[in-house]
Order: C-alpha cells, then structure tokens, then sequence
C-alpha cells in the first residue's frame, strides 16, 4: 500500500496544476480564521467572531462546514488525476509494469483516503487553533465534545472524492466529468421536485432524496448557523422556529458509506473491462 501510495503522490507532485491546486485547497482552509475579521455595520461594528463561531464545540460544526464547501478544489485534482492517466498513457505504461488494475484502482482509493485524512486533521488543527484563541468555553469536555462532525467531514469527503474518481474513470476527460458532477447535483434537484410534485409528499420525496449520493453526502453536516444563540434568539424575537436537528447520524454514515463502496467497485468494473 505504501508503494503504491508512493507512486500517486510523485505523480501528483510533478503535475504543476495538481500541485497549486492541492496548496491552494489547504491555504483556503486556513483562510477560515480570517472569518474572524469580519465586522457587521451595527452600531460601533460587530465582529463575527464575537457571535460565538469559534466557540467550542460549535467551532468543529463550523469549520468542518466552510472547509467541506472547498472539497470542490479537490475535486478538480482527483478527476482531472485520471483525465492525465489516460492522457499520459501513464495508466497503461503503469499495467505494463506489472501494476494490476485492482491494484492501480486501489492506488487512487488510497489516495483519496489520505487526503480526506490529511484534510481532517489540517482542519482539526486549525479549528483548535482559533479555539483556543477566541473560544469563550475552554474546559476540556467542552472542547472535545461535538467532535463527531470531523468524523462526518472525513467520510464526507471520501465519498465525494470516490464519485468523482469514478466519474474521471467513466468520462476519461476532467472537464467532461466535472460537467457531468454538476448535471448529477442538478438531476437529483429535479428528481425530488418531480417526486414531490407529482408522484409522492414532499416529505416522502425528501426521504427518497436523502439516499441519493450528493444529497446523502450533504446531509451529513448540515448548516451551522441558525445554531447559533444570536440568531436563535433573533429568531424567537420574530416569533420563527428554528429548532432543527444540527446532529450527525449513524445512517447518515451508513449511506454514504455504501455509495463510496459501489463508487470504487463500480471504478474496478469499468476500468477491467475498458480495451486500454
């Protein structure tokens, strides 16, 4: 595993784009501090960061939010990792050599796995940064409670990343694969409205829509910031409701789990059977 991995990271060491592509990923993520900077125009100003967003242990709901909307910079590396396979011929070059197909597709899961693991504790350590900074609650239970979202982040992006390595396998062109992740997201939209419209409730097509890749994905964070007591409490004033469940659930996991095994079987299956 370790050779393999080997092999992935010199390859997307030497690609320049790849490269720019993957720094810029992690230097936005650090960017989520300057969050901390932003300064609404109500009476002398209020800073965001003294609305409690870098609070613990909201702060790991948050962060992993922001930096899960970046996962689309990763994205582009991972599809267009296989766009230059095919286009370098490096894929069969790599099959000459004596690398299987089972193990060239292994290689790329690997890949994709120590990414999203790198992801995760880069946003781990930031997090925990601006916490200790700004955080008003610094007992240890509270600091460590929550940490299930990073859990959700990682697994997050393993499957997202699993689809699009498989999209970049069924497509062979980045921006084609890239065109055909944004028709997905925008078919499963237009599933649940015909459902909802016509065929079931809306509540029952919400349901349907849940186990559905991009929208199971998604629903394993869900937005922060009604969470949070000033805008509960702006939200009482007007008398709206915004009691929803912010919570990470075990089938949450257990659906994007299994689109991120058919995504890398599917990935060998087409790849075994494709003339290279």
């Amino acid at each position: 595993m370790v050779r393999l991995l080997q092999i992935e990271f010199i390859k997307l060491w030497n690609n320049r784009a790849s490269k720019i592509l993957i720094l810029s990923y992690f230097i936005l993520i650090c960017c989520i501090a300057l969050i901390a900077a932003i300064k609404f125009p109500f009476g002398e100003g209020i800073l965001l960061a003294d609305l409690g967003i870098f609070n613990f242990p909201y702060i790991w709901h948050h962060n992993s939010f922001i930096a899960a909307i970046l996962k689309l910079f990763f994205a582009i590396v991972v599809v267009s990792m296989m766009a230059n396979e095919y286009s370098n011929k490096t894929i069969k070059q790599n099959l000459i050599d004596g690398l299987s197909k089972k193990e060239f597709v292994l290689s790329k899961f690997l890949t994709v796995i120590s990414f999203s693991l790198i992801s995760t504790v880069f946003v781990f350590v930031v997090s925990m940064i601006l916490g200790l900074i700004y955080s008003d609650y610094n007992e240890v239970s509270i600091i460590f409670s929550d940490m299930e979202f990073l859990l959700a982040f990682f697994i997050k992006l393993v499957g997202f990343f699993s689809f699009c390595l498989f999209l970049g396998i069924f497509v062979k062109r980045s921006a084609f694969a890239l065109g055909f992740l944004i028709l997905w997201a925008v078919f499963e939209q237009i599933l649940f409205g015909i459902l909802g419209w016509q065929i079931t409730s809306w509540e029952t097509a919400s349901k349907i829509k849940s186990f559905l890749p991009l929208e199971s994905m998604a629903n394993l964070i869900n937005e922060p910031y009604t969470r949070l007591s000033a805008v509960q409490n702006v939200a009482n004033q007007i008398g709206e409701n915004l009691n929803f469940d912010y919570a990470v659930h075990w089938h949450e996991f257990l659906i994007v789990l299994f689109w991120t095994a058919l995504f890398v079987y599917l990935s060998y299956v087409l790849l075994k059977k494709r003339d290279l």
